[in-house]
């Protein structure tokens, strides 16, 4: 390796910089620098192709991630204390005592780091070195290296079925016409093919000399620029398809593609019990500061009581004592070591593992999982399980959500008369029925980027059937091979008038110019249906094991053959001219996969599909599509071949697609064109340039078309348009400029497709139904009752919301609709919101209106919406919308069903949910409290972006109500008691210093403290967290308000915590003042008093718990008893060998002592019946009832007051507990003698 100045390698790193972050890109082939350094290749400056995502290395992984844990606060504080207790003058015990929690806590944590980052580690080994083909210069072929080889620059071939290593540009595949197919289910879950063209005006026979530079745009020999966008584009991970070879330049390579710079990691949201937690931590610090204060003044005002210095203050080696004043803020320090524990540092510890419990009970639910698709509810989100029980507000998307997006072909109207198709109506009832014996085989689609999604934004979902678990799991796995449809979505019965007319035009002079045969061209044509034969199994041919290597020049001489000719009668006999491209490699010279009537089409969307499908049944199908031509069959038999001159995509602003072709016979530019019935009808220029008869049929289609909306079917327009040879040039001189436009170029691409989108004729429009899922009503009627006000936000017209709203029981009869659709003034909007409030507050004013509920549901568009949102009216609007039992949004686009989500969960301070199952919804999923994704049959997008993903909309009524409510309540109650356990067990230390000068002792061995938070008390609240069930299943199914108790603030809030830590004060000073009182005036030492004393405490503290606990398993009673016997071992055995373990103290054979003393368990029992009586009322379980019996039996007649009074409870017990154990005692302490050396009280 040649070595390098220091100042090369900086010069190098700000060259490499300032290359990346051009936003121009030139790029130099590699091969002729081929066996040069890298100091002399040309690209550098470009990151290579391996990658790397973990974060540590093996020499660097202590330092770095001590680095990682410091970021916490909670370990930054221990671990200051720690250190704190290593300076003398402050220290409370043994400095190194006072690490090992924080090291045992921060080791766990290290080990869990490293083992993730280990598996990132092998996973990108993994990836870095999975094999490629690179063309070498000097080998004159193409030769197998790995990923982490691949630079920018190089010539990369993919072959069939194997996956894409870097972003390349496409320059040749093995297809005809320069076509390769992708699968992008590794990026985005969508398994349907999607078509890549090879990067237009390269020549076949052009040399390695041709392809020396590149930039986002390419020069031909004339010296004209050819755009370059992501049609030709194969991104890394992508998966070539049906597609032989493809051959790209690398134009991004490792982290700079586009996989790779989307893939930031897991998001991280911050639930709202764990923001109370902090603040209650804060809380915990500032009582940790008064109690240190406390201390540090009995400190000062006990030196200066102090007639004479006794003689256990030791001076220091000049023989000087400290002043009270210094001593004292010494003492500040040492309490804070003392009382560390008061803050619970295991607690986030163990809030993860509750969480992991809860989600393990989650996933193994079998109510949630979905038998059809072999599917069950998936938790992408570990640490907001619990804000899963405290949702508020639900906004779900429609299509897809509420719907199964199975899109069935009901009707149609063309030319202004309606055809309902009765027959077919009656068909696909007998289907319903027998539906669950059909085989389930709808393929898996994808993005909304191309055509179809006109009355709503794209939201993909699973296709939901009822079949055998056995026939679903074979559709399941053929998913991923090939795409079908259901008999429900394919067989359309044909409609007999509409059947007539069409053979009547067939027959007529107009032939194939006649208005019905354009309605139904257009549905084959204006698409991006991919043809493909059924049978056809998307796996690796065996041409292309054979074929790995091949020559560079050779793929580039190769002859194309022409695809895009006009004459219909040459096409159809040239059999190679028309190939369907979705074909194996190995059937690329047969005919096309239709001829033989075994045809299947893989459509981006459902209800592409569904028309193609209507289509084929009035005998217009679509045998063959590529880049430049469609062929489609008529019903005499025929097949056209038209040319397609250019395709405009369906964007979300132009709610549309369109398609220019050229038709076989009359050579004529035809542009078919379909979308939404607001986008459409404003560009028809004949219906209203006073042409009657045109006019009346614009009507009559708008007026089907409101009918079809008001049965809740979803509704396209179809029209055409007879494009001018003259017009076309001109517009094809202005979208040549924007396809090579660099800067701008997607606007300068929707402003030509919007200059040729004019003057449209109307043929008609097409009817689809998309059915509600199961259970979708009685799940929004069980939220509604458990407090959850549910908006839907959809794409659909109003007329359609309005329709689902009903069916889906979002709105009832009853309701008082507030209409705010079409609503084009801010001044309209404005008076609408003030007269609504007025009315709505008017009501809520009248007494006789106290105890009722005024049942208003809104519905507001898109554009009124858009008016409503703004700064001004925000606070109106949702005045109004918070008063409705519903809100329904149509017409609305995905970045304002992200605002809404946003406005509310901002400015009403509550907890959102959002669900979808597309790519539209991914926006408003990341900007709830909780995103939920419906893993559908359009991609994974939605599940992609969300917290949790369920298969059907009826399981969040048990996630929500069930699970929800579970993971609130448990991990609520779980944190009380944490903070209840450690601020009881800290006060006994705080008590004690009353009673030491407070200087900081404790009557507890320091390792014993450490054993009862680290081991005694910790699995039983762990356990309580994951198991305990407030309330059964079935009762929180059957009865939803029950899940109102977890909204708002819930059962963890101010109220709750103050109040465990005043009983958690209480309950210590019964723990102490019952043993102070015992041995007051004995001689025992000090760890005799302070062993019954911590025996107590435990307890006490885990009854605390089985008291909490509402339903008993085995589970609990092994893990409650195991602590218990744990304590006694442990203890035991520390007892017996540890002589000298904390000098000068001696706590050998302390607890063996204790036990043969009865006064030991008398203490046990006198400060655990005073605990049980003050918390009688709680006391309901099984496990208490015993020791309630016992302990009432022995003490009736001491204690009988106790039912009237606390206060009087406690009295009586103290002056029982002075007197019994005074009588006791009496005998033993006036046969002792003092002796100086032992520790005593």
């Amino acid at each position: 390796m040649t070595w390098r100045s220091p100042l090369a390698l900086l010069r190098d790193a700000v060259l490499s910089q300032k290359a990346r972050e051009k936003e121009l890109r030139s790029l130099v082939s590699n091969l002729p620098f081929e066996g040069l350094g890298k100091s002399k290749q040309p690209n550098r400056f470009f990151k290579p192709n391996a990658i790397k995502t973990n974060k540590y290395t093996p020499l660097f992984f202590i330092p770095m991630n001590l680095y990682e844990q410091f970021h916490r606060l909670a370990n930054v504080y221990f671990v200051g204390l720690a250190i704190l207790n290593f300076i003398p003058v402050v220290n409370a015990f043994q400095p190194e005592v006072a690490l090992i929690p924080i090291c045992v806590i921060m080791f766990l944590t290290a080990l869990k780091d490293g083992w993730e980052d280990f598996r990132r580690y092998q996973s990108d080994k993994k990836l870095n070195n999975m094999p490629c083909l690179i063309y070498s210069r000097a080998a004159k072929h193409y030769i197998e290296r790995r990923w982490k080889d691949v630079r920018v620059g190089d010539f990369v071939k993919v072959v069939c079925n194997e996956t894409v290593p870097a972003d390349l540009l496409l320059l040749h595949t093995s297809d005809p016409n320069n076509v390769c197919h992708i699968e992008t289910s590794n990026l985005d879950g969508e398994t349907n093919l999607k078509q890549r063209n090879a990067l237009p005006g390269l020549c076949t026979s052009l040399n390695v000399k041709r392809f020396l530079t590149f930039s986002r745009n390419r020069e031909k020999p004339d010296k004209e620029k050819t755009g370059a966008g992501i049609e030709s584009l194969l991104l890394r991970g992508c998966t070539v398809r049906n597609t032989e070879h493809a051959i790209g330049f690398v134009v991004y390579a490792g982290h700079e593609t586009k996989s790779m710079l989307n893939n930031n990691g897991p998001r991280y949201k911050r639930s709202k019990l764990e923001r109370r937690l902090n603040v209650d931590v804060f809380f915990c610090v500032l009582l940790l500061f008064i109690m240190c204060l406390i201390g540090s003044l009995g400190h000062y005002l006990w030196l200066k009581n102090l007639s004479d210095v006794p003689s256990f203050l030791v001076s220091d080696s000049k023989g000087h004592l400290d002043s009270p004043s210094l001593s004292s803020f010494y003492m500040f320090f040492t309490m804070i070591i003392l009382l560390q524990i008061l803050i619970p540092i295991s607690l986030y510890v163990s809030v993860e593992l509750v969480k992991i419990g809860q989600i393990f009970f989650i996933l193994t639910d079998v109510d949630l999982y979905d038998e059809e698709t072999d599917s069950r509810v998936q938790c992408r989100s570990l640490n907001i399980t619990e804000d899963l029980g405290q949702i508020e507000y639900i906004f779900s998307d429609k299509t897809g959500t509420l719907t199964e997006n199975k899109m069935v072909f009901r009707r149609c109207s063309i030319m202004g008369k309606d055809y309902p198709h009765k027959e077919n109506a009656n068909h696909l009832a007998l289907l319903e029925e027998t539906e669950s014996e059909e085989n389930v085989i709808f393929s898996q689609s994808s993005l909304s980027s191309q055509a179809s999604r006109f009355d709503e934004d794209s939201s993909p979902v699973d296709t939901h059937r009822h079949g055998s678990r056995h026939r679903s799991k074979m559709a399941v796995n053929r998913q991923s091979s090939m795409a079908f449809s259901s008999p429900l979505e394919t067989q359309v019965i044909p409609d007999e008038k509409l059947l007539q007319q069409i053979s009547r035009s067939e027959r007529s002079s107009s032939g194939i110019s006649d208005p019905y045969m354009d309605f139904f061209l257009a549905l084959a044509i204006c698409n991006s249906v991919v043809v493909s034969m059924a049978t056809t199994q998307r796996q690796r041919s065996l041409s292309v094991l054979a074929k790995r290597t091949g020559s560079f020049w050779k793929v580039f001489d190769s002859p194309k053959q022409n695809g895009s000719s006009t004459s219909a009668h040459k096409r159809s006999d040239d059999a190679n001219g028309v190939q369907p491209r979705a074909l194996d490699p190995m059937t690329l010279s047969a005919r096309p996969a239709a001829a033989s009537g075994d045809v299947c089409y893989e459509a981006e969307s459902p209800d592409e599909a569904a028309l193609v499908y209507a289509a084929k049944t009035y005998g217009f199908t679509l045998l063959a599509r590529t880049p430049n031509s469609v062929t489609v069959r008529v019903p005499s038999g025929e097949e056209l071949v038209f040319e397609v001159l250019d395709t405009l995509a369906f964007d979300s602003n132009r709610k549309r697609m369109s398609v220019l072709v050229r038709h076989p016979i009359t050579g004529e530019y035809v542009l078919y064109t379909k979308g939404a019935d607001y986008a459409i009808m404003e560009l028809l220029g004949t219906p209203y340039a006073g042409d009657g008869q045109q006019k009346k049929i614009a009507a009559d289609t708008q007026y089907h078309l409101d009918c079809y909306a008001k049965d809740g079917l979803r509704t396209l327009c179809i029209t055409k348009k007879i494009v001018s040879s003259r017009e076309y040039q001109s517009w094809l001189a202005d979208r040549k400029k924007a396809l090579a436009a660099i800067d701008g170029r997607e606007e300068l691409m929707m402003a030509s497709a919007v200059q040729l989108e004019t003057e449209l004729t109307m043929l008609g429009a097409t009817g689809i139904e998309d059915r509600l899922q199961e259970s979708v009503p009685d799940t929004i009627t069980a939220l509604r009752e458990a407090g959850i006000k549910v908006w839907v936000l959809t794409g659909d017209k109003p007329e359609t919301a309005l329709n689902i709203g009903y069916a889906c029981r979002l709105l009832e009869e009853g309701d008082l609709v507030i209409n705010m659709t079409s609503v084009v003034f801010q001044v309209t909007c404005v008076s609408i919101l003030d007269c609504t409030l007025e009315e709505v507050r008017r009501y809520h004013e009248d007494p006789r209106n106290v105890d009722t509920t005024q049942k208003i549901s809104l519905m507001i568009d898109g554009d009124t919406l858009a008016i409503a949102l703004s700064p001004d009216l925000q606070d109106r609007f949702l005045e109004l919308a918070k008063r409705c039992r519903s809100v329904l949004c149509c017409r609305v686009t995905p970045l304002q069903k992200s605002r809404v989500v946003k406005l509310v969960r901002d400015k009403l301070k509550v907890m959102t949910l959002a669900v979808g199952d597309g790519a539209n919804d991914v926006n408003m999923i990341q900007v709830a409290d909780v995103g939920i994704g419906i893993s559908g049959q359009e991609g994974m997008q939605a599940v992609m972006a969300s917290d949790f993903a369920i298969t059907r909309f009826k399981h969040l009524k048990k996630l929500l109500l069930v699970h929800g409510h579970w993971c609130h309540t448990r991990l609520a109650n779980m944190i009380i008691y944490f903070f209840y356990k450690n601020a009881a067990y800290v006060n006994l230390l705080f008590w004690y210093q009353f009673y030491c000068g407070f200087s900081g002792t404790a009557m507890i061995d320091y390792w014993l403290m450490i054993f009862f938070n680290l081991f005694f008390t910790s699995t039983p609240p762990i356990m309580f967290g994951i198991m305990d069930k407030d309330v059964s299943a079935e009762m929180l199914m059957g009865v939803p308000e029950l899940y109102r108790t977890g909204q708002g603030s819930g059962e963890y809030n101010f109220r709750t915590f103050w109040i465990s830590m005043l009983d958690a004060f209480y309950q210590s000073l019964v723990c102490f003042f019952v043993p102070y009182l015992a041995y007051q005036g004995s001689d025992v030492d000090i760890f005799t008093f302070g062993t019954p004393l911590n025996t107590s405490s435990l307890f006490i503290i885990l009854l605390h718990l089985g008291i909490e606990i509402k339903s008993w398993t085995v589970v609990h009673w092994i893990i409650m008893l195991g602590s218990v016997a744990l304590y006694f071992i442990v203890t035991l055995a520390y007892s017996a060998i540890c002589v000298t373990c904390n000098p000068p103290s001696n706590p050998y054979w302390i607890l063996q002592n204790q036990m043969a003393d009865p006064m030991f368990y008398l203490i046990c029992i006198i400060s655990t019946v005073v605990f049980v009586i003050k918390n009688q009322k709680k006391v309901s379980n099984v496990i208490m009832l015993p020791l309630q019996i016992f302990c009432w039996g022995f003490f009736n007649s001491f204690f009988f007051c106790i039912f009237l009074n606390f206060y009087s409870t406690l009295f009586a017990f103290l002056i029982f507990v002075f007197f019994m154990l005074k009588k006791h005692l009496h005998t033993r302490v006036s046969s002792y003698q003092k002796n100086t050396g032992d520790q005593k009280l």
